[in-house]
């Protein structure tokens, strides 16, 4: 028999706007069901949003039609496990080729060659280094290098990271950090780096969005929003980062009383159910935005607060 929720609609993302430029990298952080996934589709194209539009390059992304005609304006993505990027069976400059002929990059193959090193190079690697090569005889790393190239075949502005580290190992997640890094600066790409560990959120992001339940709850500079963290979701999420100094961490008692389904149905905040700190407001009313130094933050604790410290 299924569950009463399984008749009930859920909004997977609600009411949420952001911007992403050149030249930057732009985290979007929560945990696993927050919506982050679901948005970086919508960015994508893979999924229609029910409500407001997508902009890229000044153009809906309803004006946008056809075949991979989000790609061919310029978003790419990079998957999360390289080895389901690629078959097994198939070698891996297959894949290169067939791009270069898409976006009919190259009139030959020298020329098609000469363009697969290039993308091949801005990541460290080779043509003669994939050259005949299937993807299980590629470390992880390897293969992820190779993805974010594959990706690159089409000169996108904006690339969509969707956890682009956590199938790598741990001793070679920081070299694709800086790979990214590096590409953001040298290309001036504009980058979504969608991830639950916090960690490598503020290693590797300019600017930093944490959602919760469909909603972004505060969004700003990485160093503002997790160094300095107002909203009390992003203060329990750091209490899950082991800290040097026990002594300075936050000890927030955060409530379990509820399933995904209800938070998500929440008519008020949907942390409210979680938070202990929670006033009746929150449980009837889902809080707008307030602005601090440059930080958007969406919990009506915070608003309060932040007007008593104005009024002293």
């Amino acid at each position: 028999m299924g569950s009463v929720f399984s008749r009930l609609r859920i909004t997977a993302v609600e009411k949420v706007s952001l911007s992403v430029h050149r030249g930057e990298i732009f985290g979007l952080a929560g945990e696993s069901g927050c919506g982050k996934s679901t948005l970086a589709k919508m960015i994508l194209g893979f999924e229609q949003p029910s409500e407001g539009e997508i902009i890229h390059r000044g153009r809906s992304g309803e004006s946008i039609t056809g075949k991979n005609a989000w790609r061919r304006a310029g978003v790419q993505l990079v998957s999360q496990n390289p080895f389901e990027a690629f078959n097994p069976l198939r070698q891996v400059e297959a894949y290169f080729f067939e791009g270069v002929r898409n976006f009919r990059l190259a009139s030959n193959r020298k020329e098609a060659l000469a363009v697969i090193d290039r993308v091949l190079r801005l990541v460290g690697m080779s043509y003669d280094e994939i050259a005949g090569r299937y993807p299980a005889e590629f470390s992880g790393g390897q293969l992820q290098r190779v993805s974010i190239a594959r990706s690159l075949l089409s000169e996108p502005l904006l690339l969509i990271a969707d956890e682009p580290v956590s199938m790598v190992d741990a001793s070679l997640r920081m070299s694709i950090m800086n790979l990214f890094r590096e590409l953001k600066d040298r290309l001036g790409l504009g980058i979504v780096y969608i991830t639950h560990d916090l960690a490598t959120a503020y290693y590797v992001c300019d600017r930093i969005a944490i959602m919760f339940r469909g909603n972004i709850v505060t969004m700003g500079d990485v160093d503002k929003v997790l160094l300095e963290p107002r909203h009390p979701y992003v203060r329990l999420l750091r209490e899950c980062i082991p800290e040097p100094e026990p002594d300075r961490r936050w000890t927030s008692k955060i409530r379990f009383a509820e399933s995904e389904a209800q938070e998500y149905l929440r008519t008020g905040c949907k942390f409210a159910g979680r938070c202990a700190r929670a006033m009746e407001i929150c449980m009837r009313e889902a809080p707008e935005y307030t602005e601090v130094d440059g930080t958007l933050i969406r919990c009506h604790l915070c608003a309060d607060e932040i007007a008593d410290e104005v009024g002293q």
